[in-house]
């Protein structure tokens, strides 16, 4: 399908823009979805007709423009068509990681007022139907899939399948209804992930996602010829990233999406899917980079040294041309049949381009796919920008920066070094929240948080985040996400928070790397878990090593001083994680504060002293 960029500035709203392109696409595959073990695909047509159906059902049930519906599901074709019905009627998706707490759909629910709420599995319901029932607003439940409840609830609650079965039988033009809606209105209510404290509800308005889609399609042009794209969905659609760059700009385009299963099943459905685009986070590209080079510790020398001698001029090819030889750039040629091409299969062999985004991107993990023969592009935004900012292109991509700004953002740097923004793309503020959006948007620019610069081509470079930066007490200022940066590329690092505020040095809470943990044990007969092993002497001393490899690249003040062993991996389910992999920097210093202030024993002295003398 041919759509003009253009075009997509003039379309009027969300569903606007999906009923159009299914109504040009209506014998095409589009959302793929495994089922008994094999995948099997919705056309645009099947999905047209089943969000009309929903959209039915729900205005049948009260749903009315301005209402909040909460959606609750892994990524699946029900959550697109979901988000797309609830948007039909004028109504404002709102939705909710699955790996949220009843707590925390407490607050999504109560906080929006929610009128009902959709969710996939008994699982999912187990900590969303209390929420739900409590909030004083929520009406209904609809459920995809049966939730086999026995006595009878304070809510109505409805199964998914019948939704669809009713709407068949309902007469409203949602079509029409849908294409009466301003970009102006609010699309979407998305609650952050909260780094930093509670989440606040970003309300994204139509337009401002339209504007990125047209802006990630102007991206893809500037590089590619745009053909029959191919999406594999693996971020949550719950995150603003994956539901603007995941669902909404393969809309744009008429492209086909992939439903990924899991971690585990990864490298599977990339071989299934064989996607052409894929969104990431630094986090995966960061597991991936690692999962090759375990890999390559039991094969064969002769394809070890040629793995190596691949990295080696790939990486001399990107950041010193000069320095390849004439036999540098036969063997070359030779190696991108040999190895880049096998490389590339191993993602499904017509991959354009890994877009990553969510957190900074280490420059020597782009450099590691990029040698191999693998695009990344890493790109730049916030939740209250629609989410994207900037992004690389593909003819002028930096490995250290995070690209040109989009098509219809407008980026300046502020007098303190602060990325400032402006655009359609921005969020029409934070839901019942005017304060915190008075002080977020001023003048009509976003204030990011974040400290950059553009370079001599006008891409952007983020050098600090004003609110993360480490101040010794000396003074001297640190990024923790760069030292960080440095620790995970270790293979004995999976995860690590740097620390050192108001103190003389840095100092670390290191999460040793899974697979690497488990081979240690089978090396040296340990057991146990790793809170078992968090104080163990030789664990202690290989984790020692790595850090001291760290050290010899860091300047004095980002040195790594002190570290302690965390008891457990920072993940979602202890909500030391956000589900777009960040670490939550205030529910670790909660849960290990005894730990790290340990890290500082002449504090804890001087503390004592101070105790003792007032006694």
């Amino acid at each position: 399908m041919k759509r003009d960029v253009d075009a997509l500035d003039a379309m009027p709203n969300l569903p606007t823009l999906f009923f159009e392109t299914a109504q040009a696409r209506m014998r095409k595959p589009f959302l793929w979805h495994k089922i008994d073990g094999a995948y099997q695909s919705r056309t645009y047509r099947q999905t047209m007709d089943e969000v009309i159906h929903l959209a039915r059902s729900l205005k049948d049930l009260g749903i009315a423009p301005g209402d909040r519906v909460v959606i609750c599901a892994e990524n699946r074709p029900e959550w697109a068509i979901a988000d797309i019905a609830i948007m039909a009627l004028g109504a404002i998706a709102v939705p909710a990681y699955t790996t949220n707490t009843t707590t925390d759909h407490m607050h999504i629910l109560s906080n929006s007022a929610a009128k009902g709420a959709i969710v996939s599995t008994r699982e999912l319901a187990k900590k969303l139907l209390p929420a739900a029932i409590d909030s004083g607003t929520c009406a209904f439940v609809a459920s995809i899939e049966p939730l086999l409840i026995r006595q009878k609830l304070p809510l109505d609650v409805h199964a998914y399948e019948a939704l669809i079965a009713h709407g068949k039988e309902l007469k409203d033009d949602v079509v029409e209804t849908a294409r009466q809606l301003g970009r102006e209105t609010t699309s979407c209510i998305i609650y952050t992930s909260g780094t930093g404290g509670t989440p606040k509800g970003v309300e994204l308005s139509h337009g401002a996602i339209l504007c990125n889609a047209a802006g990630a399609y102007d991206v893809l042009k500037d590089g590619w010829s745009v053909g029959e794209e191919v999406f594999l969905s693996f971020l949550p659609m719950t995150h603003s990233y994956e539901h603007a760059a995941g669902l909404w700009c393969p809309i744009a385009m008429g492209a086909q999406i992939y439903f990924a299963e899991g971690p585990e099943k990864l490298a599977e459905n990339l071989s299934e899917a064989r996607p052409t685009i894929m969104t990431a986070v630094p986090r995966l590209l960061e597991v991936l980079r690692a999962r090759v080079l375990r890999g390559l510790r039991s094969a064969p020398a002769m394809r070890q040294s040629l793995f190596h001698r691949t990295l080696d001029i790939g990486k001399r090819k990107i950041k010193d041309p000069a320095s390849l030889t004439f036999g540098d750039k036969v063997l070359d040629g030779f190696l991108e049949r040999a190895v880049r091409s096998q490389v590339r299969n191993r993602f499904g062999g017509r991959l354009k381009a890994f877009v990553s985004g969510g957190a900074a991107l280490h420059e020597e993990v782009g450099l590691f796919f990029e040698a191999l023969g693998v695009t990344v592009l890493q790109g730049y935004g916030q939740t209250e920008a629609a989410p994207i900012i900037s992004v690389n292109r593909r003819q002028s991509r930096q490995l250290d920066g995070v690209g040109l700004p989009m098509r219809g953002a407008e980026v300046q740097i502020a007098n303190d070094g602060e990325i400032i923004v402006r655009g359609e793309l921005l969020m029409n503020g934070y839901w019942n929240n005017v304060a915190e959006s008075k002080k977020t948007i001023v003048d009509g620019w976003l204030h990011t948080g974040d400290i950059g610069e553009f370079d001599a081509l006008g891409r952007i470079k983020i050098t600090d985040r004003k609110k993360d930066i480490i101040v010794l007490s000396g003074g001297d200022n640190v990024s923790p996400a760069r030292v960080e940066g440095f620790l995970t590329l270790q293979p004995e690092i999976g995860q690590a928070m740097v620390i050192g505020d108001k103190r003389p040095h840095c100092a670390a809470l290191v999460v040793p790397d899974a697979e690497w943990l488990t081979e240690f044990k089978k090396e040296t007969g340990k057991r146990g878990t790793l809170a078992d092993l968090a104080d163990d002497p030789d664990l202690y001393k290989a984790v020692s090593a790595a850090i001291k490899r760290v050290n010899q690249d860091l300047s004095n003040i980002e040195k790594v001083r002190k570290f302690a062993i965390a008891t457990a991996e920072f993940t979602t389910d202890n909500a030391q994680l956000t589900p777009s992999m960040k670490v939550r920097r205030h529910v670790v210093r909660q849960d290990y504060g005894t730990v790290l202030d340990a890290l500082y024993p002449t504090e804890q002295k001087k503390t004592a002293l101070v105790e003792a003398s007032a006694e």
